[in-house]
C-alpha cells in the first residue's frame, strides 16, 4: 500500500468512526408531574411535547420538556384512558377504556371527541392503538376484541380476536402491516386490513405472555414477553424467530419500542429499569431508575430520544440516546 492509499484508506476509516460516537451519551432526565396522577402510556408529538395517559385521574396531559411545565384535560366521566398515539393529522389518538371509546384531543383548543363502541361490545377493556398507512385507526380490547376506525367518517367495526382474551400492544410495520399482540393468548397476530381477519404466529416460548409489539425498519416485529421475561423478534419474510432473555433473576419485560437506529428498548418490572438490547452485538445494558418501583408500562421516542412513564413514581422520563451538538 503506497502513502496515498493509505492515507485514504486512514480517512474513510475516521469518517466512519462519527457514527460509532454519535450513540449516547444515553443521559436520563426525569419530569415529576402530580401525585397519584396515574400515568399509563406516553407519546412524543412532532412539535416537541409529550403526551401521556394519566389514567389514575381520567385525564391526557401534554408535557413540555423544555421548562417541565404540563396541561391535562378531562376526558369525560368515568374515563381511564389507557393507550395514547400521535395521528396523520397530528392530534393524540386515546384508547379510552373507562368510556369504551376512542379519544381524540385537539391539540389546538384541547376539544375532546369520543367516538364509542357499539353497546354489545361494552365491555372491551380497550388497549392500545395504531394508525396504518392509509389513516385508519386499529386498536385492541383485552377482554378477546380489535377493531378499526375511519377517522372522517367515524365508522368504526369491532372484531373477535380468533384466540378470545388478551389483544394487548399494537403496531405498524414500515411495509404498512398492523400485528397486534395477545397478553393472555401469549400470541401475536396479522390483521388483515382489507378483510380485518387476523392470523395468528404462535412465539417459540409457550404461555411467554406476548405484552407489547414494536416493528423495525426491516418490519420484523419485536415482542416483550411478559411471563417470560423475553424479548423476541419474528421476520414475516422468512417465518422465522430469535428470542433472548433479559438479564437478572426473573425479568419481566413489560414495554418494548425499536428507535431510530434499530436499537430495541424495554421496560423490566423486576429490574426496576428500562433496558437496551442491541441485536447486533446482542448486548443489553440496564439503566435504573433512580426510584424503586418506577413500573414504566409504556415507551416510545423519536429521533435521539426515548421517553416513558414511570407510573409507580408520578414522572415521565427521558433518556437522550444520541449526543447533541
Amino acid at each position: 500500500m503506497n502513502r496515498r492509499q493509505f492515507l485514504a484508506s486512514s480517512a474513510a476509516l475516521f469518517a466512519i468512526r462519527p457514527s460509532f460516537a454519535q450513540e449516547g451519551p444515553f443521559r436520563t432526565k426525569y419530569f415529576p408531574l402530580s401525585p397519584g396522577i396515574g400515568l399509563h402510556d406516553v407519546a412524543p408529538a412532532p412539535d416537541g411535547t409529550v403526551w401521556f395517559t394519566a389514567q389514575g385521574q381520567g385525564m391526557l396531559g401534554r408535557l413540555d420538556p423544555k421548562d417541565g411545565s404540563f396541561k391535562t384535560v378531562s376526558l369525560g366521566q368515568g374515563a381511564a384512558p389507557h393507550g395514547v398515539t400521535i395521528g396523520p393529522d397530528g392530534a393524540p389518538w386515546i384508547t379510552e377504556g373507562g368510556q369504551n371509546a376512542i379519544a381524540r384531543v385537539d391539540p389546538a383548543d384541547l376539544k375532546v371527541t369520543l367516538f364509542r363502541l357499539p353497546e354489545k361490545f361494552a365491555s372491551a377493556n380497550l388497549n392500545t392503538g395504531v394508525f396504518d398507512k392509509a389513516g385508519t385507526y386499529w386498536f385492541t380490547g383485552q377482554s378477546g376484541y380489535y377493531g378499526r376506525l375511519a377517522p372522517k367518517s367515524g365508522d368504526m367495526t369491532v372484531f373477535k380476536a380468533p384466540k378470545g382474551v388478551g389483544p394487548y400492544g399494537i403496531t405498524v410495520t414500515p411495509k404498512g402491516d398492523v400485528w397486534y399482540a395477545s397478553l393472555a393468548g401469549s400470541h401475536i397476530a396479522k390483521i388483515d386490513l382489507a378483510s380485518g381477519h387476523a392470523t395468528v404466529v404462535e412465539p417459540p416460548t409457550p404461555n411467554q405472555g406476548s405484552r407489547r409489539v414494536w416493528s423495525d425498519s426491516r418490519s420484523r416485529i419485536w415482542v416483550s414477553e411478559w411471563n417470560s421475561g423475553h424479548v423476541s423478534v419474528h421476520d414475516p419474510a422468512d417465518g422465522s424467530w430469535k428470542t433472548w432473555k433479559l438479564p437478572g433473576e426473573r425479568p419481566r419485560a413489560y414495554a418494548v419500542y425499536v428507535d431510530d437506529k434499530d436499537k430495541v428498548w424495554l421496560s423490566d418490572f423486576s429490574a426496576n429499569a428500562i433496558v437496551r438490547f442491541d441485536p447486533i452485538t446482542e448486548k443489553f445494558t440496564s439503566f435504573p431508575s433512580d426510584r424503586a418501583n418506577a413500573n414504566v408500562r409504556q415507551l416510545d421516542g423519536r429521533p435521539g430520544e426515548l421517553w416513558g412513564c414511570e407510573s409507580g413514581n408520578d414522572r415521565v422520563v427521558m433518556i437522550q440516546t444520541t449526543a447533541t451538538g
